[in-house]
């Protein structure tokens, strides 16, 4: 029955049903008999509809339908779109694969009634749809194409009823409840008798093609809700094209008004006065209803019969009467509220405050009196309240209210423009997604940071260079935004634009103007110590450069190209021994023996690692060598070809010597070889200087390693960084003798011209050296800085701050530049 269960599930075009039902056995004559003639039971799953279910209330969603039935009427292929006013906030759907949708009363009542198709959620009230009626007072409706397919037979998707039990029913527009009348159930389908309203698709409609995506409202530029609640599409950073766009209205920003006309609260206390109302005349619950529906004279009269304005309403998430005025801008209600003692700041289960309900709700007027009553600007915002910051932000592109709503707000000391909302973006954010350059303007004069990011690593240049905002990028620009700045997929703002944008254009002038300028002050500040340390023996050139102190260039070494020996080394050279190709064009096939003792030739056209290469754990590569017969252009020859990127030895303000460089380098370029004496273990451990060691194997018991401390190339100067932007990887070029590889080094990431280079020296290296000196890389991510080291040794157990072994390190590489 299970293994039935499992395939009738993957048949069916229903992912997860909301409820399961058997259907009927069949008669014994009709039974399904398995080979050894056992009878089984067919236990079929068919997905119900949920048409009577009524789903918790989504505040978000209902301003996002701008509080309009979000129910679409589909009419022989046309779809329109109702606009009525929406009452009760509880949502409502016909089945688990169809969106959330808050409904008007009548269509409210036509879901309960079956007259919403489960398939594609439109409703069947007037056109050629099918209708089943499992009963003589129940009918479902639905379209041929939306029915429940199980096993090649069709049912119907609210009861699951055989689909051929429905009839088609054409029913005209003007009548949307008829039925197939019980006496007819063989015949042709005749419309019955109109009941309730008329038409629902007249009025304020908007008409779409049939298989157009129909979600929210249907003439709202506000972004499409996805099921759950908000959509991410329009927040900055989140998407890559979207737009921002609301469908709030705008008004004049009105005069502040402490409180009513005098001449209504005059004729309020007269008949207050004149109906002498009694003790307990009204329950407290009357007062929230009262002020949700802005009847003052009942508001008066309950607070002068001693009921409590704080009453918090439970059927309402605790709201209280400030709350619903606030939300409907009743500011009058409001001010008696407060006058009779209503607590300005009071949160319901939510969080809200009444300020809160006025903001979202745009009504400006409120908002002003609730501040200058004393309501906290400062109050912690929720999640929620994101909305009302993307509506006066976005205003400003039709008008001056949102430049008033933010003048307003900075005028009574209200700093949540200044918080990050949804994905951690901050109003600033807001503005250049707009591209409202007064508000941006505006933020940035009330110590908005220009350098914030959000969780994509986007900086507010980042979205206005996104979304082509010229204005805000020029805005931002003058004020001093980095344009090198690079976000978390390492785009910096000019890779965010298109190319033949004037964003783009403005950017690049930008950046040259400021390398032009930094190579200026390097020229100026920056000593020339060599003009080439590696005396001609690498195919490029090794500048020396000093801007920091007085030191000279370094010449306590031999400058060496490769490795080599000073005591005899039983290194296999043996022609006859190697394992080689013989590819007769670029060793780009597969059948290349070289690449497949490599697992796969990993190098590209270009020489450089592809993409899939790993780097945590790298194989061994082996690369052609003179005993192959390919050519020496073939690609599987790279490390062998030596240093080909331009670097610069210069000195840092804190690490000694360093190496930079002076090209771009693209990730999986080869850099440069670490090249020393290749020495043993035995003698590696009588050699009082370990700051060069680097080990030839990753075992446990190293057997060789390579000392660049009296012979070494430029590589003995690479410095560790915990987030390095190089990494090691075993190759062999002219022999396969797997105790002696080639230490080469790519880069693991896309590199600037100017970055400094290093790799992890490992944790071997930090767990002696960390007694003695600390890192400086300057990561956020550094684990072995000063700081992060004294956290670690308070925290440590007493076993852990034993002292580590004196001997030398030799599984790892160490810094060229630790202090004596």
């Amino acid at each position: 029955k299970k293994k039935l269960k499992k395939k009738t599930k993957g048949d069916s075009a229903w992912l997860r049903p909301s409820r399961k039902r058997k259907r009927r056995i069949k008669s014994k004559g009709d039974r399904c008999y398995c080979p050894s003639g056992t009878a089984v039971e067919e236990a079929q799953e068919l997905p119900l509809c949920s048409c009577r279910m009524e789903t918790p209330k989504s505040r978000e969603i209902l301003i996002l339908a701008d509080r309009k039935c979000m129910a679409t009427e589909s009419i022989d292929g046309q779809l329109t779109r109702c606009q009525s006013a929406v009452l009760k906030h509880e949502m409502m759907r016909p089945s688990n694969s169809v969106q959330l949708l808050v409904l008007c009363e009548d269509h409210r009542n036509g879901m309960v009634k079956h007259q919403c198709c489960p398939g594609c959620g439109f409703f069947c009230r007037a056109g050629t749809f099918m209708e089943c009626q499992p009963d003589v007072s129940i009918s479902h409706r639905f379209h041929r194409a939306c029915a429940s397919v199980l096993k090649g037979q069709s049912f119907c998707p609210h009861c699951g009823e055989e689909a051929s039990k429905a009839k088609e029913v054409t029913i005209a527009k003007a009548d949307t409840t008829s039925t197939v009348p019980p006496t007819n159930a063989h015949g042709p389908a005749t419309p019955g008798g109109p009941e309730g309203r008329a038409d629902t698709t007249t009025g304020s409609t908007s008409h779409l093609t049939v298989g157009s995506e129909v979600s929210g409202r249907a003439d709202s530029s506000l972004p499409v809700h996805s099921v759950h609640g908000l959509d991410t599409s329009a927040i900055p950073g989140s998407s890559r094209t979207a737009t921002l766009q609301t469908g709030y209205g705008t008004t004049a920003t009105p005069t502040v008004f402490p409180g009513p006309p005098r001449e209504s609260l005059e004729g309020i206390l007269v008949a207050l006065d004149t109906e002498k109302p009694k003790k307990l005349r009204f329950h407290p619950k009357q007062l929230y209803l009262s002020a949700k529906q802005a009847e003052l004279k009942r508001v008066l009269l309950m607070l002068v019969d001693g009921i409590d304005p704080n009453f918090k309403m439970e059927s309402q998430n605790k709201r209280t009467p400030l709350h619903a005025a606030a939300e409907g801008g009743h500011k009058d209600i409001c001010h008696m509220l407060v006058q009779a003692g209503a607590n300005l700041d009071m949160c319901d289960e939510n969080q809200r405050t009444p300020l809160m309900e006025a903001c979202e709700n745009n009504h400006m007027e409120t908002v002003l009196y609730l501040l200058r009553a004393g309501a906290s600007a400062t109050h912690k915002v929720t999640l929620r309240f994101f909305l009302a910051v993307r509506s006066f932000i976005s205003q400003c592109q039709t008008g001056h209210q949102g430049q008033g709503w933010l003048r307003t707000l900075f005028t009574f000391n209200c700093e949540f423009t200044l918080f990050p909302f949804q994905e951690e973006n901050i109003c600033l954010h807001w503005a250049a997604f707009s591209g409202s350059v007064e508000i941006a303007e505006l933020l940035l004069n009330a110590r908005c940071d220009l350098q914030a990011v959000n969780i994509h690593g986007d900086s507010p240049l980042h979205i206005a260079a996104r979304e082509n905002r010229f204005e805000c990028v020029t805005l931002f620009l003058s004020r001093g935004a980095d344009v090198f700045l690079k976000n978390r997929e390492g785009e910096t703002p000019p890779d965010c634009c298109s190319h033949n944008s004037k964003a783009w254009v403005a950017l690049q002038a930008n950046r040259k103007e400021r390398d032009a300028k930094n190579m200026r002050l390097s020229q100026a500040e920056e000593k020339v110590l060599h003009s080439d340390i590696a005396l001609g023996q690498e195919s490029v050139p090794i500048p020396c450069v000093n801007s920091v102190d007085s030191e000279p260039y370094p010449d306590d070494y031999k400058y060496i190209p490769e490795n080599c020996v000073t005591s005899p080394m039983n290194i296999d050279r043996n022609i006859t021994h190697l394992q080689y190709c013989v590819c007769k064009e670029d060793c780009s096939a597969s059948i290349c023996m070289c690449g497949q003792l490599s697992l796969r030739c990993w190098y590209d056209k270009n020489g450089r690692l592809l993409p899939e290469f790993c780097r945590e754990e790298p194989p061994l590569v082996f690369e052609c060598n003179h005993a192959c017969s390919c050519w020496r252009t073939c690609k599987n020859r790279v490390v062998q070809n030596g240093l080909r990127t331009r670097l610069q030895l210069f000195r840092t303000s804190k690490k000694g010597w360093g190496v930079r460089a002076l090209q771009d380098i693209p990730q999986g370029t080869f850099v440069c070889e670490y090249v020393g004496e290749i020495i043993s273990e035995a003698e590696a451990e009588m050699r009082q200087n370990d700051a060069y060691l680097f080990s030839l194997d990753d075992k446990p018991q190293d057997l060789y390693c390579i000392d660049a401390r009296f012979y070494g190339n430029i590589s003995r100067f690479l410095n560790h960084m915990c987030e390095p932007n190089l990494f090691a990887c075993r190759v062999f070029t002219t022999h396969q003798d797997l105790r002696f590889p080639h230490i080469a080094f790519f880069a693991s990431e896309n590199i600037k011209s100017g970055e400094e280079l290093g790799f992890n020296y490992g944790d071997h290296f930090w767990e002696v050296k960390s007694k003695l000196f600390s890192c400086e890389c300057g990561s956020s991510k550094c684990k072995y800085s000063s700081s992060a080291m004294a956290s670690l040794q308070a925290d440590s157990t007493p076993e852990d701050q034993q002292q580590p072994s004196s001997s030398p390190d030799t599984s790892s590489s160490t810094s060229p530049s630790s202090p004596s």
